[in-house]
């Protein structure tokens, strides 16, 4: 019976340690990327993307665009890892990013996706136009809700999540869609070049207060 106790506390005790050992390891995988984009993926600068609660798809495809910055290479390194089956990525343009991702294996890409999608959703506290805001909420039901379900909250279809992103990623990321300098979904570009088309680029303003005026209602 003695010798059962011991063994069952040093099971558990092994069993600690090793999680010790997971959680001190994915904070040094984490530590580069929490300098910019904030403890948990709550971002402190509007330029820069919240990453809490998106899904470790969406976030892997990130990683991966900016590491392989060629398409052939993107598309190589997807296919050849049956983790990345579902994941879906589109080349990007980057400041700093590609540089930081090629130092990344395709193992601590995983592990960081999965710790930011482990992440309570963080909504940047930032001012928003109530007038946009209103405008902006058909113009979501219209073009965006049915792949950024739950008002832009949900990552469910590995669709990035808007709800309470900061207002001047959203709209650099929009004219990088715009301009070419970043892929996007073929189902993404026609509902965005028809609302662009339709309401002219004023709605992108309307969107970003509206996916802010959600922030700001939940605080």
């Amino acid at each position: 019976m003695l010798a059962l106790f011991k063994f069952s506390s040093l099971t558990a005790f092994l069993l600690a340690a090793l999680a010790v050992s997971a959680d001190n390891e994915t904070n040094m995988l984490t530590g580069t990327c929490i300098v910019c984009h904030g403890d948990s993926g709550a971002s402190a600068g509007p330029a820069i993307p919240n990453l809490s609660s998106m899904s470790p798809n969406y976030l892997m495809g990130a990683m991966l665009a900016y590491k392989y910055e060629n398409k052939d290479d993107l598309k190589q390194a997807i296919d050849s890892d049956d983790d990345f089956q579902d994941v879906e990525a589109f080349t990007r343009e980057s400041t700093i990013m590609n540089r930081i991702a090629k130092g990344y294996s395709e193992a601590e890409i995983k592990a960081i996706a999965k710790y930011f999608s482990e992440q309570k959703l963080y909504f940047a506290k930032q001012s928003h136009s109530q007038e946009n805001s209103q405008a902006g909420i058909e113009l979501h039901e219209k073009y965006c809700a049915s792949c950024h379900e739950a008002e832009g909250k949900s990552s469910e279809g590995d669709s990035g999540v808007l709800a309470g992103q900061w207002k001047p990623y959203f709209l650099y990321s929009m004219t990088d869609f715009l301009d070419g300098n970043r892929q996007m979904p073929k189902k993404m570009k026609i509902k965005l070049n028809k609302m662009i088309a339709g309401s002219g680029k004023q709605s992108l303003e309307e969107l970003a207060d509206y996916y802010a005026s959600i922030s700001n209602s939940l605080e």
